[in-house]
């Protein structure tokens, strides 16, 4: 088992930065892939970016890439998200979420344990 507890959301004015972080506890923190997803008002959650074991492969969605960094540090067992340029269409809640491969890592299905969100609200 997983415990996953998000935080740092808040409110920030287009073209404002915010970092969200996700702490987990439990089972070996490096032993799974980490992904953020967001879920806006009336949306389906949708995948934001994922990251390997050892913080050496990222992978973005479309939507965010040259914006949003995701990073981990395991000492710290904890994964950010480091959201540069927003928006007000990237407002939602985040949540992050852990899974053991590599493969369909944008696919919700696949993840294993899940945080309960942060909400990131963007005025324009």
């Amino acid at each position: 088992q997983v415990q996953l507890v998000e935080s740092g959301g808040g409110l920030v004015q287009t073209g404002g930065s915010l970092r969200v972080s996700c702490a987990a506890s439990g089972r070996t923190f490096s032993s799974y892939i980490m992904g953020w997803f967001r879920q806006a008002p009336g949306k389906e959650r949708e995948f934001v970016a994922a990251i390997t074991w050892d913080g050496g492969t990222t992978y973005y969605a479309d939507s965010v890439k040259g914006r949003f960094t995701i990073s981990r540090d395991n000492a710290k067992n904890t994964v950010y998200l480091q959201m540069n340029s927003l928006k007000p269409e990237d407002t939602a809640v985040y949540t992050c979420a852990a899974k053991e491969t590599w493969d369909q890592r944008h696919s919700q299905r696949f993840y294993d344990y899940w945080g309960q969100g942060t909400q990131v609200t963007v005025s324009s």
